[in-house]
């Protein structure tokens, strides 16, 4: 878990800095999750990777902006992917289920979210990250976006 979500960022970050320090300017948009932000059940392996995301973010914002560089976190609720659309996500919200479907999974996950949404699409992720890139972002650093249906906040 920490190789390929913390390690797996700090190698990607580590060989892109040079060529945005390069050109003067630039954007990093590390994905993190709620994990990120607060504790989860079950996930520690995973919410201290995604923790080490956030701390890494902050880092990079303080040393890649004398550079022009921003760097910021996006921080998904559940995304309806694969990760999460599987067997063993669906059993670990509902337990009682043996094997749980899309909809009972759905019913539980909404529990997460103050929103009355189970999950978000990817294309919401994509978005945050196209803002958190684009010009209208100019001057946004070390910033933890949740793109969570307020699930931080419960």
């Amino acid at each position: 878990m920490v190789d390929v979500n913390l390690t797996g960022v700090w190698q990607t970050c580590w060989a892109a800095a040079p060529h945005l320090i390069a050109r003067g300017s630039g954007s990093m948009i590390l994905t993190s999750s709620i994990a990120g932000l607060r504790g989860l059940v079950g996930v520690a392996h995973y919410t201290a990777a995604k923790h080490g995301v956030v701390g890494l973010m902050r880092s990079l914002a303080q040393e890649l902006a004398p550079h022009g560089i921003r760097v910021n976190t996006v921080h998904p609720t559940n995304v309806d992917t694969p990760m999460i659309q599987n067997d063993m996500v669906r059993g670990s919200f509902r337990p009682d289920r043996e094997h749980p479907t899309r909809e009972e999974f759905a019913e539980a996950a909404r529990t997460m979210n103050m929103l009355a949404i189970p999950w978000v699409e990817p294309i919401d992720i994509a978005n945050a990250a196209l803002f958190l890139a684009s010009e209208e972002a100019r001057y946004i650093t070390a910033v933890t976006l949740p793109v969570d249906a307020g699930s931080t906040q419960r």
